[in-house]
This record gives C-alpha cells, structure tokens and sequence, in this order.
C-alpha cells in the first residue's frame, strides 16, 4: 500500500530527527575523548581546543554554499552525500596518529554536516504551515540535545570498554545505516518541483532579505546562544572530569540527564507554542516570549563558577539545560518563519553561519582561557551571560516588517 503524504511527511522529520542525532554524536565523540587524546598525544588545552574548533571552520564556511545547493536541487541526494562523508570522516579519526590528520579528518566532518540543519529545517519549512512548524522543528531540536545525551552514554562506555580509537570507528560506521531508509523515504524532487500550498508570491533574493533588521537580529542573536551551546558541548565533559574528577561513565551520565530533560522540554514547548498560535495568532510574539524565558533560565549555568568539587553541579545543568529546552524549538520555528519557503537554504544558511562561527569560538577561546591552571570560572561566566545577550538582541531588533515575514494561507 502506497505511503500517504502525511505519513511520508512525518516520517521524514523522524529521519531528520536520528539525522541529527548522529550528527551531534560525531561531531561531540572528541570532547568525550579529549582527556584520553590529550594524554596519549601530549596536547596542551590550547591545541585540544583549536582541533574542536576547527569542525566549526568549514562546517560555518560552506553553510551558504550548501543553502544554495539545497535551494537548487533539493534536499535528497545533497544530504545523503553529506552525512556519507561525515560518517567516514568520523570512523578514519579511529586511525589518526597526528595532529595534523585528526586536524584534516575535523574539517572533512565539518564540509559533511554543514547541509544537515539547512536539509531539515528546509524540508520542514517547505511542508508544514506556520502554525504547524513548532512540533516537527522541535522534533529535529530534539536529535540536536538527545544526540550528545546518546553520544555521552555510548561513547563513555566504549570508551571505557575498548579505548577512544573504537569509539570513533563504531560510532561512525554505524550512522551509515540511516542512509538506506532516506534514500528509500524521502522523494527525488527539486525545490521548483515541490507543490507547497502554503507560501506564495516571487522568488525571493538573499541580498534582498539582507537588506532588512530581521536577519541581523536573529544573527547576532544566535551567535551568542551558540556560543554557549557549544561551550557546553565542547568543555563541559572535560570540566566534569578534570574539575570534579568523575570517570568517563559518570561524566557520560551527567552530561546525559539534563540533555535527555532538554530534548523533553523542547518537545511540549513547541506543541505548546503551535497551540497557542492556533488559538490567537501572531506567532512571532508567542515564540519570542517562549524564546525569551527559555535563554534567561540558561543563564542559570553561570552558578557553576562558585561549585566546589563534588558539588550540586547535575541540578545546575538540568536548570539551564531546560532553559534551552523553552527556547531552542521556538527559537529555529521563529526564524523559518520570516523566512520565505524558496530563499529557506539561503537564509538560514547564512544565519547559520554565524552560529558556527561561535562554534569555532567557545572551544578555543575557552582552551585558551583555561590556561596551565586549567581554572574554568571565567569560561563559565562568560558562556552563561551569552544566553542573557542572545535575549536582549531577539528583543529589540527582531521586530515585525513589512518585508520580514511571509503571508501565509489560514
């Protein structure tokens, strides 16, 4: 019996969703591994956090080229290109016996992911109305959060059991598997080709869309709760270790409970925020205020610079985490939405872009500021006011245009 549309549809966003859980696995696999890699090759912070970094050079470089790409021919074979790469990329770091090479294997990883958070955010602005879009953006959020939360668990345990090269050898040929039910799934159709009932009027430009408040807004506004996004991705696995001196295992579990209440969080906030959408419209307003709520409780991490070892540090991280978990779903559904459905690769391509670049920034700043002491308080200060930034940036320059928003069919 043939597929229903319907049922193709969410099938996808379940494909989108372990997309990017593997994503998150691969691209998180070296911080769970760094004290391991550091000891068997002598790296110092500073270059431990330069190789974490590098993922962000070219995964933030070829955002808009992929976009554009996405844009062009659709998300079908582009993404599964993509994720063969970054799968190969991850299983060779098991092999990798230099810098230099685990250097070159991090910037393949990065060019590989760079189409799959355009892929799904594309697919789901494409076949969902406005007020649609919060469930299906925050399921695709939630294989962003439950991604390290896996990859902290499996990878602390392979870790334990067979050594940090294994990890990266399983972990990465293992995601090859997600391969043959997308290519099964999701059509071969070009985006001119894709019937969309919901979005109509002009091809839209880049430059255009540029000319506006809004996507500078929602750009600085993203770079600064990426950069504390990906502080705790890239350095707290290490504090845990380093700082509060717990095993692989327990640090795997920390880490994993407050992402696991993240990615739950996400989920209601985004049915939440469509129901209430449905009920009085004006959908930039009510995803803003989820948004707003959601990054000042992220802040919450900032206490984390006054815990001893052995202190309360797992309710900390589920306070912030949580925090996150409001606002992240929101966050993305709000940015498609001023976004028309024929310029989506581009422009948040390029907001994108911008996230990464704080990518690149949190792990090697904060290796660097770590020095020889290996002292974290003013890295976590610093990560913890991003959140509080992000807001007050969303507040006063993402604002309603008349060429910032999309008309949308009811």
């Amino acid at each position: 019996m043939p597929i229903s549309a319907n049922i193709r549809r969410w099938a996808v966003v379940v494909l989108l969703f372990f997309g990017m859980v593997i994503s998150y696995m691969d691209r998180g696999n070296m911080s769970i591994a760094a004290v391991p890699m550091m000891r068997e090759f002598g790296f110092s912070s500073a270059q431990m956090g330069l190789l974490m970094s590098m993922f962000f050079w070219t995964y933030a470089t070829f955002q808009i080229p992929a976009g554009h790409l996405i844009d062009r021919f659709g998300i079908r074979m582009i993404y599964a290109a993509g994720f063969l790469l970054w799968c190969v990329a991850t299983a060779t770091m098991g092999l990798a016996r230099s810098f230099g090479e685990l250097a070159a294997l991090r910037l393949l990883l990065g060019l590989g992911e760079a189409i799959s958070p355009l892929a799904s955010m594309a697919f789901i602005k494409q076949n969902f109305k406005e007020s649609e879009q919060g469930l299906p953006t925050s399921i695709y959020v939630a294989g962003l959060t439950l991604g390290p939360a896996i990859g902290a668990l499996a990878g602390a345990s392979l870790l334990d059991e067979f050594g940090w090269r294994h990890m990266f050898v399983v972990t990465g040929l293992a995601g090859c598997l997600w391969l043959f039910p997308w290519l099964l799934l999701v059509p071969a159709q070009r985006p001119n080709e894709v019937v969309h009932p919901y979005v109509q009027g002009a091809t839209p430009s880049l430059k255009g869309f540029l000319k506006t408040p809004v996507p500078w807004g929602l750009a600085g506004s993203v770079f600064f709760y990426s950069y504390y996004w990906y502080f705790f991705l890239s350095w707290v696995p290490t504090y845990l270790v380093l700082k509060h001196g717990m095993p692989n295992l327990k640090m795997g579990m920390i880490m994993a409970a407050p992402l696991a209440g993240m990615a739950a969080v996400n989920l209601c906030s985004g049915t939440i925020a469509d129901f209430v959408i449905r009920r009085i419209g004006n959908s930039m307003l009510v995803r803003k205020r989820f948004v707003c709520v959601g990054f000042l409780l992220a802040s919450a991490l900032m206490a984390l610079a006054w815990v001893e070892k052995g202190g309360p540090v797992l309710p900390i991280l589920l306070a912030s985490l949580m925090g996150v978990g409001i606002g992240a779903g929101n966050y993305w559904a709000l940015s498609q939405g001023l976004v028309e459905s024929q310029l989506i690769g581009r422009a948040l391509g390029f907001q994108n872009m911008i996230a990464q670049l704080a990518g690149a920034a949190a792990p090697l700043v904060t290796g660097l500021l770590l020095g020889p002491e290996q002292d974290f308080r003013t890295a976590i200060l610093i990560a913890a006011g991003c959140p509080i930034i992000s807001v007050v940036l969303l507040v006063f320059l993402v604002r309603p245009t008349k060429t910032s928003t999309v008309t949308l069919a009811r």
